[in-house]
Formats: structure tokens, sequence, C-alpha cells
């Protein structure tokens, strides 16, 4: 029986046990939204009124956290995931592997009676002290010395996960070392948003709004991602090990009849989609959108904006759900950038604002007219952060993963620009020329003058091709690969942001402090900074060449792979940027520096271990039996008399092939073997040496594949994975 058949009959088996199943009970949304959170909801209810008064300070209005309200609330906490059947609790952090960490604890505690008592005190909540020797630290501690920290975030409410044998308590929390520095990627976020606080507030000033205590930046991170049968999963060995194909053709169909973009979705996949989503309301994550995505398989999910801290740790519950939900299914959950060659992969727009805790959205047009200048203050700041940070929004999305998918036909390019739409475009084009301004809608935006019309949200059509683009009430940061977490890009942003502001508010005070009216004021310093910045406005197509040499002549940066951005990192205006937002110390700052060449090094070595142990040990071995089995069946066509020159030219190309594919494992053998001891060096090499080593791996076992016998082929095709679901 062919593998194709087997495949079918183990989907229809699994189908079968799905509809035995008792149907799943509707979802009730109101009902269920955070019922699986210590929310604001739940402390309200449980915690004595002067407690949650002080607790909900921290938590909106960034006040000190009161520790002396610790044990009221550990004990509120400890009580609420009892009653849910939490027997455990853990503190959940975001070391620098990129993922979530956690160490379960047990409310249980002995007595003296030989009894135990569930206990959980304000120590247990505030701080917890996990082996941290094991976490990345770029240098930043001895591996010997192993002591790190966990420290509650308030912000980030606890929150419950369950299975089938029960369930523990998550707290959110920092993760530092013991001497102090961040070792994770929340400390960072957290500080950045607080240094984006403060400028904001001094800009929000100067136009009067000085009944804001607290402005954060927000984020809606959409989610793509792809499903396949679990099947084919585990008998891929790259997908297992490094998430992503590293052999395989492209099928005759990909997406280049466009038929899966928001297609009908299949219904195994919509019951997972949809017990997934169930999961993520009960966490009180608020997902909205799902859909099919361009590529076959591919998926996404997208949730509202939400503060970017807490938006981060959703984030994490985000991935965490979609692929232990698969499981359930039958399928796998792939997060990897580029798990098809030659199909689109999968990415994390990343859509941030700022918000106020009145309810302002800062880059939200507004439709008051006397909101236009503040909006255009904002924007014009947005502007001024990608512009004189390029590197650093690139250096947030660089992993060996996602090189593969920056520049390809569904990403934008490794080059950053802004997209604004034309009415906005034209009104900052004008803006630089220090001409009276008209917008699209008619009517003059004369900086100069009271009369302003509303701007309009929608100022043009949007363009999927750009990396960072406007689209009505924030920018969507489209770079930012499906594997990662978002928290160390909107570390960027926010900082990148707090110095923008920061410098033209000092400019327009300057001018007030010469007398200028506000209004000129603002119209200076928005014209000086379009004047600089304008070279990072970008309208049209970023796929086509002749935008890559354009921006060349712009002088704007193309830093095609993760080594190229690294290289950038430790550029004095990076650590100035950092250490005077005090959001990472030079120190911290080349830990991580160290972390991420690290990473791409194993991470590639990985993937090139990988596609050698394939190609020699399944590809070769089903290549040579078919080759066997032409040459036997040329040499008995010509023993008996039969024309055979077909099969030997069959036997013939397949033999060359064989032989490509020899040359190329030993080549990858013979570069990856290179040791090296400087982290840089190392990275170079493996992007110079072992990937296009690699690449000619894959090409010859491609040749193959397309040769070779379908049911001798040892791995499931990409036309298999991706169609039979």
């Amino acid at each position: 029986m062919s593998r194709l058949m087997d495949d079918y009959n183990v989907k229809a088996a699994t189908k079968f046990v799905q509809s035995a199943k008792s149907p799943p009970l509707p979802i009730d949304i109101e009902k269920i939204f955070g019922e699986n959170v210590f929310g604001l909801e739940a402390m309200k209810s449980r915690l004595p009124k002067k407690v949650y008064e002080r607790l909900l300070a921290t938590i909106e209005n960034n006040e000190p956290l009161d520790s002396t309200v610790a044990d009221t609330v550990a004990t509120a906490m400890k009580e609420w995931a009892r009653e849910r059947g939490g027997t455990h609790f853990t503190h959940w952090f975001q070391p620098l592997t990129g993922s979530t960490a956690e160490k379960h604890d047990s409310f249980i505690t002995p007595n003296k009676g030989g009894g135990a008592i569930a206990e959980f005190s304000g120590s247990n909540l505030i701080q917890g002290e996990p082996d941290a020797s094991s976490f990345p630290s770029g240098g930043l501690r001895p591996t010997f010395e192993a002591r790190g920290y966990t420290a509650w975030d308030p912000t980030s409410p606890a929150f419950l996960i369950e299975n089938e044998n029960g369930a523990y308590m998550s707290i959110p929390t920092a993760f530092t070392s013991w001497t102090g520095e961040a070792l994770d990627y929340k400390i960072p976020l957290l500080r950045s948003i607080a240094a984006l606080d403060v400028a904001a507030r001094r800009a929000l000033a100067l136009f009067g709004v000085d009944d804001v205590r607290n402005v954060y930046s927000t984020v809606g991170a959409e989610q793509e991602y792809f499903l396949i049968d679990e099947e084919y999963y585990y008998r891929r060995p790259d997908l297992v090990t490094t998430g992503r194909t590293l052999l395989g053709t492209k099928p005759p169909k990909g997406h280049e009849l466009d038929d899966h973009y928001f297609g009908t979705i299949e219904d195994r996949v919509l019951s997972c989609m949809l017990d997934a989503e169930r999961e993520l309301y009960r966490l009180g994550v608020p997902v909205k959108t799902r859909h099919n995505e361009v590529a076959p398989s591919q998926y996404e999910i997208a949730p509202i904006f939400e503060n970017s801290n807490l938006g981060a740790d959703h984030q994490h519950l985000i991935m965490l759900m979609l692929q232990k939900t698969a499981r359930k299914y039958g399928l796998v959950c792939l997060l990897h950038e580029k798990p098809f060659d030659g199909l689109n992969g999968s990415g994390k727009h990343n859509n941030w604002s700022m918000s106020t805790n009145t309810g302002l959205n800062l880059l939200d047009p507004g439709d008051d007219p006397s909101q236009n200048l503040r909006f255009l203050f904002f924007c014009a700041a947005v502007i001024r952060a990608v512009f004189k940070h390029q590197d650093l929004l690139r250096i947030a999305v660089a992993t060996a993963g996602n090189d593969h998918r920056l520049g390809a036909n569904e990403a934008p390019p490794a080059i950053l620009s802004v997209f604004l739409g034309e009415a906005l475009y034209d009104i900052f084009d004008k803006i630089a020329q220090g001409a009276t301004i008209s917008n699209k809608e008619g009517g003059f935006l004369g900086l100069g003058s009271p009369v302003l019309p509303p701007l309009p949200r929608h100022s043009g059509d949007r363009n999927r091709t750009s990396p960072f683009a406007f689209t009505g009430n924030k920018f969507e940061f489209r770079a930012v690969g499906s594997n990662q977490t978002i928290s160390f890009a909107n570390t960027v942003l926010n900082v990148a942001m707090a110095e923008a502001l920061d410098e033209l508010s000092s400019s327009v005070q300057a001018q007030l402090d010469g007398g200028a009216a506000f209004e000129d004021a603002i119209a200076q310093a928005l014209r000086e900074s379009t004047l600089e910045t304008k070279a990072i406005l970008f309208e049209g197509d970023n796929y086509s060449g002749d935008w890559h040499a354009e921006a060349e002549r712009r002088g704007l940066l193309n830093l095609r792979t993760t080594v190229d951005a690294l290289e950038r990192m430790l550029d004095e205006k990076n650590v100035a940027l950092f250490d005077k937002a005090n959001v990472l110390s030079e120190t911290e700052l080349r830990s991580r520096y160290e972390i991420w060449l690290e990473q791409y090094v194993i991470t590639v070595n990985i993937e090139a271990e990988t596609t050698q142990a394939m190609a020699e040990t399944m590809v070769l071995p089903a290549a040579a039996k078919y080759f066997g089995e032409l040459t036997a069946t040329a040499t008995q066509a010509k023993e008996i008399g039969v024309s055979s020159s077909g099969m030997a030219a069959t036997a013939s190309a397949t033999g060359d092939l064989i032989d490509e594919l020899r040359e190329a494992i030993d080549q990858l053998k013979a570069v990856n073997m290179t040791h090296i001891e400087d982290g840089h060096a190392h990275a170079v090499h493996m992007r110079d040496k072992v990937i296009p080593a690699m690449d000619a791996v894959r090409l010859a076992c491609d040749k193959l594949e397309r040769v070779v016998p379908n049911e001798s082929w040892p791995v499931p095709t990409y036309r298999e994975m991706l169609f039979i679901r």
C-alpha cells in the first residue's frame, strides 16, 4: 500500500475518533472571557478595598508597588487558584532564549503533625529564585554563578493553565541576575514603556494636555502559522529539530492561484481554531480575527490592542495555545518564519501605537481639527525614530529563521522605510517645502493658522510591501518573525520614540523660549525634522529592484542578514540611546549581542548537521536503491535483447545526481567542521560558507526527489504535507 493511501487511512481514523466525541458546547465569550485570569474583577471581589486600591495604583498609574499588600494578594491568589483545581504555582518569565520558562512549586507544605497545608506567601509571590546557570547571559556572569531572581510583575495578571490531570497558576515575572542586570525581555520592555511615558507627557504638556497621568505603548500582533498533520511532522527529522524543511522541492501547485487566501476553513482546522480561541478567551487574550493565509496550510490569528507589556505576554500565550491545541487534533503548529521553501513564510505583524490613561490614541488623527497639529507632531516623531534607528529595528527582527523570509515576496525587505498613505505623505512633503498644506479631502492645513480641517484616518490605500506602514491609527511593523517574542521589537520602538519626542519637544521649547508663537514653533520643528528624515518615506513597491537602488542612493541601510544587522548593535549611538533612557546598560546590550550571535551560529549548525544526516542516511540510500533498480533493469533488458536506451539514460542521469549530492555532502561536512573561537567570525563563516553548502545539498536532494519514485522517497513531500489535511 502506498504511503499516500496509508496517510489517508490514518486521517480517516482520526476523523472517525473526532466525530465520536460529544459535540462541543457553544462558546459564550462574555461568560468565559478572563475566567482563568486573576484580573481586576477577581482582585476587586477578593481583596480588601484599600489593598485593591493600592494594587490598582501600581497597575494603572505606575505607582511603586506597596510590598505590604503582598501577603494579602498572595492569599487571595492561592484561594482563587485552588478553587479552580490549581495545585502548583510558577513564576513565568521570558529568558533570553526567546521562549518562556517556568519552575513549578506546590502549594503544599508539610506540617509538624505529618500532614500538609496549602501555603503561598507574599514572599513567594514577589520573588523567586530559579537556577539561572543554564540560561543565556552573554557574559553577564560566570556559568558557575547560578543565582537569578524572578520578580512579580503586577501589571500583567496571573493566570491558570489547565491540563486534563490538573492545573497550575502562572505569575508573570521579570528575570534578573544577582547583581541586578536584566536577563530577560520583560525588564527592558517595562523600562522602555517608562521612558516613553516621560517623553510623551512632556510633549503633551506643550499642547496643553495636562490631565494625563500615564502614556503607554499599545500593540496588537497578528500571528501567522502553519498547521500540518502530526504524522508527517514526525517523519521529517528537519521539522522536528529545526522547525523548517531543509529539503523538499516545491509542488506543482503552491499559492499561485490565491485560492487558499481567505478561503473556507477546513472543518478539522476550524475545530482546532475554535478550541484554541476558547482557551485564549478564558485566559483573557482578546483574539478577534482568524482566516486562511496565502500559502496552503497557512493561517492567521490576531488580537486587538493592549498595553504592550500585557500584549507581549499574551503573544506567548497565543503561541503556546496554538501549539498545545493542535496536538489534540492530530496536527502540529509550525511557527518557523519559513517552514517551506518557495512558499510564503510567516510573520507577526506588530501593530503599534500609543495611548493615555484617559483613552486618547496619540496616533489617531481624530475627528477634531484641533488635534491635527498634535497628531502630526507625534507622527513626525515616529518617522524620526525609524529614520534614526533603522539598524536597531532591523536588529529587533534579526534571527536565522527570519533571514529566509525578509525580502521574499510575502515579507518586507530588510530595508526599513515608512509608508504614510497618499494624503499624509502629501502633507509631510509640503511641510518639508515650507508651504501651506492642502490635504486630499480639500481645505488647508495652514500650520500658522487656527483654521484646520480634520485629517482623514485612511489617507490612502494599504501598502503590504512596506515594513513600517501607517494604517489609520497605528503603525504596522511587518518585519517581526512569527516565532519571535515581540518584546524587544516593542522595546526598540518605545525607546526610539521616546528619544524622538524629546528631540522634537526640545526644538519646540527652544523656539517658544525665543518668543515664537506656538503654531510657528511646531511648524518649524516639524519642517526641520521632516527635511532631515524624509529619505525614510517611501510610497511605492518595496519588492521592486528599483527601490533597492533608490534606497541605496538615499543612504538607507540594507542589512540583508542577521550578521549584517548585529554588526551595528554596539554602535555608539545605540549604546547611548539605551543607556540614556535607562533601558539597557552597555553591559546588558553587549550581553544580548553575544547571545544573539551565538544563537545564530547554533541554529545554523543544527540545520547543517540535520541536513547532512538526512541527505546521507535517508536520501542517498533511497537514491542508490532506485539507481540499482534502474541499472539492474537495464542490464536484464540488454541480456534479453530489448532496447533499454531510455532506462540506461535514466540510470545515468540518476547516477550523476547521486554524485552531485555526494560531493555537496562532503563539502558541507568540510565547512561545518571548522572551529572558530571569535563569535562574530564564526557567525560570518556560518553565513558565507555553511549556509551556501547546505543550499547545495538541498538542491541536489530536490533534484533527486523529482526522479526517485514517490513510494521510495524517504520523507513526506510538500504535496502531501500541504494538501492532505
